[in-house]
């Protein structure tokens, strides 16, 4: 009788990526997938020192976003060199902590339902549910795709809203290109997943890489749009504006939050 494989062995993952199997290595089963992960590294500490300043004014505690964003291209690469099963888990939960961390600090408190009074309870109850669903996924591996859905479905929702009464066309051009960012980076990844005899039939299996980056970039574009719809409605008094690492003029780089003196106008978003 065949022995069971244990969840940290190579492969014992259910989930297979287009990528063929150790094509370049026989210690990585999927090359580009695993190396396309250190894009983590190199936009999340970038991101971390370009929010300090809004960080700062605002709550430390926005750092934690792009320290986990570390955390999910270290487990990312794990899973991605393995294909084993806790690989696969460590990935996906790390995805859900940073959700459920930028939705306990980004929420606006105006949503609260009625029996939530303050950011600190409403925290704390978020980290309860993700700590059950945490524990849960082990049990339920699906279980982890259902509060995936519910903050990146609830998050864009208030999104939305609160872009309704934006009048600010460099805010509606970053909220623009987060969402063409999100878009095709769905696309590579749900084209990676369930068209890939059409991608093997071209010799091009590296979409799930592509998306990687992708989905690095729309984070970055994604969360800074949000932290400056939070620092309007917060810190209205530091009259935060957009900026663009490393230029203002080039077509796409990161964006991040400035910090200006008080003035007389404001700009209505």
């Amino acid at each position: 009788m065949a022995e069971t494989p244990g969840v940290f062995s190579y492969e014992s993952s259910e989930v297979d990526w287009c990528e063929g199997n150790y094509q370049h290595s026989e210690n990585v089963v999927e090359f580009f997938n695993t190396v396309s992960s250190f894009i983590f590294f190199v936009v999340s500490p970038l991101m971390l020192y370009l929010l300090h300043p809004y960080a700062r004014e605002r709550n430390l505690a926005v750092h934690l976003v792009w320290f986990m964003m570390i955390f999910v291209g270290l487990f990312s690469m794990y899973f991605h060199m393995t294909l084993s099963f806790i690989g696969q888990m460590l990935d996906e939960l790390s995805i859900l902590w940073v959700l459920a961390i930028g939705y306990s600090l980004w929420f606006p408190r105006t949503h609260f339902p009625s029996f939530i009074k303050d950011r600190t309870t409403f925290s704390r109850i978020v980290l309860l549910m993700t700590t059950v669903t945490t524990l849960s996924s082990f049990v339920k591996p699906t279980a982890n795709a259902y509060a995936l859905n519910f903050f990146a479905i609830h998050i864009l929702y208030y999104v939305t809203m609160e872009l309704r009464s934006c009048t600010d066309q460099q805010v509606l051009r970053l909220a623009r290109t987060s969402i063409g960012l999100w878009v095709l980076a769905i696309f590579c990844w749900i084209s990676d997943r369930f068209g890939c005899s059409f991608w093997q039939r071209l010799n091009f299996c590296y979409l799930h890489g592509i998306w990687h980056i992708l989905i690095v970039v729309a984070t970055a574009y994604g969360s800074t749009l949000i932290a400056y719809l939070d620092a309007y409605r917060e810190i209205p008094y530091s009259l935060p504006d957009l900026q663009y690492w490393p230029s203002n003029s080039w077509a796409l780089g990161l964006p991040y939050i400035t910090l200006k003196e008080p003035t007389k106008t404001q700009k209505s978003c």
